[in-house]
């Protein structure tokens, strides 16, 4: 693999250790889908290895460069190449409506942007694998009560099992990084519904940790709740010491205008 260079504008540092593409590449199970999107192929060395798991696979790539390489490269998967930006693109358009999984090595400014782009299409998407930023990746996974944990990490876990599985050095990618790397991934849950309000949990979610060094009494003030509800003990916490489900139950009962559970 000849190497290359990152286009800087899209963040991209590229991989060339072919031994960490292959993990990554081998993350795929095929349990609840046939089908692969690769986002940011670049000059293919996840690619490489994607291709003789002869499955369904996609790939979206913005570089020109890069698409007129793997096109050359693999000519097998030219008609399910698609050249734009991943954010823009209408996925439903692309990939149908069967289930897929996302796994690349991610653009580092724009990885926490794909992630909430796979929670908003989480009903076609079981499984999410690639390369992030280590303190990106440690805060997708990272529990409550820990100083990472935030909005990222709140969403992530309420539809995904999210694991850290290693760190990956700045040496093996063209040009290294400053920063350590990650692989991580995320498996979708056997019941990944909410049993709320979900515009109003999103709201709750994100107005809590606007003000994440506040209690939520204060950093919840907006909402103008009822009296006898700001009372209760959950409002004297931080939002970091909040799980998923305790931000479920803290939406119904706000939605309920009461403290019943």
């Amino acid at each position: 693999m000849k190497p290359v260079r990152a286009k800087k504008k899209l963040g991209q540092h590229f991989l060339k250790d072919n031994t960490i593409a292959k993990k990554i590449a081998d993350l795929l199970t095929f349990e609840d889908y046939e089908t692969v999107l690769e986002i940011g192929p670049g000059m293919g060395v996840l690619t490489q290895f994607l291709v003789p798991k002869k499955k369904k696979l996609h790939l979206i790539e913005i570089d020109r460069e890069s698409v007129t390489y793997l096109k050359n490269t693999y000519s097998e998967i030219e008609a399910s190449l698609t050249e734009g930006d991943f954010l823009k693109l209408d996925l439903q358009k692309i990939m149908g409506k069967n289930p897929y999984a996302i796994i690349g090595n991610f653009p580092y400014n724009i990885s926490t942007q794909i992630v909430f782009k796979t929670l908003e299409n989480r009903e076609q998407i079981p499984f999410f694998a690639g390369m992030f930023q280590k303190e990106v990746a440690e805060r997708i996974c990272e529990p409550a009560g820990s100083k990472k944990y935030g909005i990222l990490s709140v969403l992530a876990q309420l539809f995904y099992t999210t694991t850290y599985l290693f760190t990956v050095p700045p040496e093996v990618f063209n040009p290294p990084p400053k920063v350590n790397s990650a692989v991580m991934q995320m498996v979708r849950k056997e019941d990944f519904s909410l049993d709320c309000d979900e515009s109003l949990l999103f709201k709750i979610i994100k107005l809590s940790f606007q003000q994440r060094r506040k209690t939520l009494r204060n950093s919840l003030k907006t909402l103008n709740l009822p009296d006898l509800l700001r009372e209760d003990v959950i409002f004297d916490l931080r939002p970091e010491k909040l799980s998923g489900v305790d931000f479920i139950q803290l939406t119904k009962r706000i939605g309920h205008g009461n403290i019943s559970n």
